[in-house]
């Protein structure tokens, strides 16, 4: 994909492996509005805003760098795609949602941001982290992990979180910013192990954090949707975790490539 990088801009020549609602609203990430021209998305205490031209995308920011390697505009999703395409199941939800990209976002904003998900819905998730935003730092950035650990379970369930609540305020307390960037360099199935310690994560939230967060896209994460289409397409089976398993045996290190794009065409379709 053509793409050139400016002072405060990303201009982006094409719109055939970039669309930034495929990319929003695929589930991968909260903070992000619709704006006038487009759409505004946060992350950390950054802000850009995608803003649709005639051959493509521009996208207005102040540290382009940044931006760069959050929207993996490194990355040919052309060839992900065409060897994808090999796949029947995949041939649909390519087409559907051809634009995605998975975004390269902070691992501690997304293990956050997916204890709060778990069994939630969109609008609920993203008025939940708006107020932790504007409770610590007026609405300008994702809190740290200092600033969250001022919260009392209370609090939590104050602002929303209901039984999520004492699970995150635990696991909280489980978290450290510099243990979470070592946990990069581990392999996925003990990183896996890890994630799956911590208060609040269980294996499908695992598999968020790991393919969002840390950019393995060798898991698979299985929700009602995709669990859905694995009872349509493959053999009936009601155990999660064996079909995160059956399917990354098919799609290999491609999975999460996979399983955005399923999810995305499942949910949007149906």
């Amino acid at each position: 994909m053509e793409y050139k990088l400016f002072k405060n801009k990303i201009e982006i020549y094409s719109k055939q492996d970039f669309n930034p609602q495929h990319i929003l609203e695929c589930g991968q990430i909260f903070c992000y509005q619709k704006s006038q021209q487009g759409y505004k998305v946060f992350s950390k205490d950054k802000m850009a805003e995608i803003i649709e031209t005639q051959d493509g995308y521009q996208i207005l920011c102040d540290d382009e760098k940044y931006f760069e390697n959050f929207f993996d505009l490194k990355t040919d999703y052309s060839q992900i795609k065409n060897q994808l395409s090999k796949f029947d199941i995949l041939k649909k939800p390519i087409e559907f949602g051809s634009g995605i990209r998975i975004l390269r976002n902070d691992v501690f904003e997304v293990i956050i941001s997916f204890i709060i998900s778990a069994n939630n819905n969109i609008k609920r998730i993203q008025k939940i982290i708006n107020a932790l935003k504007n409770h610590c730092t007026h609405g300008t950035a994702f809190p740290s992990l200092n600033q969250l650990l001022s919260f009392s379970v209370e609090d939590f369930y104050r602002l929303g979180l209901g039984y999520r609540a004492p699970q995150l305020y635990k696991c909280l307390r489980q978290l450290d910013e510099q243990k979470i960037l070592q946990w990069q360099s581990l392999p996925t199935s003990q990183l896996r192990k890890n994630l799956i310690s911590l208060s609040g994560v269980g294996p499908k939230v695992a598999d968020c954090i790991l393919l969002f967060g840390y950019g393995r896209k060798d898991v698979f994460p299985v929700d009602t949707w995709i669990n859905k289409m694995y009872n349509m397409y493959y053999s009936p089976l009601n155990n999660r975790e064996k079909i995160a398993n059956n399917l990354v045996n098919i799609f290999g290190n491609l999975s999460g490539y996979a399983q955005q794009y399923l999810f995305y065409y499942q949910r949007s379709s149906t």
